[in-house]
């Protein structure tokens, strides 16, 4: 997959440097106006639940949720939340997708939820000159097999 060149990724920093200091008013109410992206594929809920699969030799694994990006947004934020009952780590990876091929990877770190905890990701602005069509949401790697079990809900939002 291509991803985001360092160009666009220099002004995602550059955008999200101004939200978190002089425009964080703006930020406050541009993330007041969001509303849920659907799931790829889904049952025409907003949020998807999901347990993480072992990794597979043949076939596709469960890892990967995609949300449908059907406008222009200025933002974008993910929720996960914990299904379990007990507390879980495991690898999270969020990217844009762009209508030209591109991608941009936006987080990709291993997180701790006690059981219904919820973390939001984001917001991740979106990157100039790049349409966005779909926002990933990975959960679950071959190098964690300690996380396979563990279940959880993932919704997204895009915020004007």
């Amino acid at each position: 997959m291509p991803s985001c060149s360092s160009s666009c990724a220099a002004a995602v920093v550059a955008v999200s440097l101004l939200l978190s200091g002089a425009g964080g008013k703006a930020q406050a109410q541009a993330q007041s106006q969001c509303r849920f992206l659907m799931p790829i594929g889904g049952t025409g809920e907003p949020a998807v639940q999901k347990r993480i699969s072992p990794d597979r030799l043949v076939g596709r694994t469960n890892w990967n949720t995609d949300f449908a990006v059907d406008r222009s947004f200025s933002s974008y934020r993910v929720k996960l939340q914990s299904a379990s009952t007990g507390r879980g780590t495991f690898p999270v990876a969020v990217f844009l997708r762009f209508t030209d091929g591109s991608n941009l990877q936006l987080v990709n770190q291993n997180l701790t939820l006690a059981p219904q905890e919820q973390r939001n990701l984001g917001p991740f602005p979106t990157v100039p000159g790049k349409r966005t069509s779909q926002v990933n949401v990975r959960v679950g790697a071959s190098n964690m097999p300690g996380s396979t079990g563990f279940s959880y809900r993932v919704s997204a939002e895009g915020c004007l």
